[in-house]
């Protein structure tokens, strides 16, 4: 008898594994924490290391959750660059990395709710809206990971807007 499947609420990173983003069936263990302080894990289908921050915004990051938080909550406030290089510390080129990075999550968030859910830009647009509304509901945390978001689908819907 083997060892019992784990019950951990991750799936395989690799696009080569035939689990890859799937909950049946997936054989995933944690395999301790890496130099950065992120949980490792293992595939044992696939034979592949991946961490928690896989396929987000705070992966192959340096800087910790709780300075790319602040750091976009002084984004989401419309301080500029230098600014937030000022109060944060951090050089203005990794706060330009860390916002191109934000937008292009967004971006494939958005893309994911248009071409998958099948949601139209403007149906988007609405959920972000219904979201936006509601956040006052959610916990602290919630709010802060969901005005990372917000922020950046509102930039890209209004470039959609002046295109048409």
């Amino acid at each position: 008898m083997g060892r019992p499947r784990s019950k951990i609420d991750i799936t395989c990173q690799n696009p080569d594994c035939e689990y890859y983003l799937k909950e049946e069936g997936k054989d995933i263990v944690k395999r301790g924490k890496n130099r950065a302080g992120n949980q490792q894990y293992y595939c044992y289908h696939c034979d592949s290391w991946f961490v928690e921050t896989k396929n987000t915004p705070l992966y192959h990051k340096h800087l910790s959750e709780e300075e790319i938080i602040e750091i976009c909550k002084h984004l989401v406030e419309k301080n500029g660059i230098r600014s937030i290089e000022r109060i944060t510390g951090h050089h203005r080129d990794t706060i330009s990395r860390l916002m191109e990075d934000m937008a292009e999550h967004a971006e494939k968030m958005n893309d994911y709710l248009i071409e998958e859910v099948g949601l139209t830009p403007i149906e988007c647009d609405e959920l972000w809206s219904f979201i936006k509304k509601k956040k006052r509901k959610l916990s602290k945390t919630a709010r802060i990971k969901l005005e990372k978001v917000m922020h950046t689908s509102t930039q890209a819907s209004k470039e959609t807007h002046t295109s048409s």
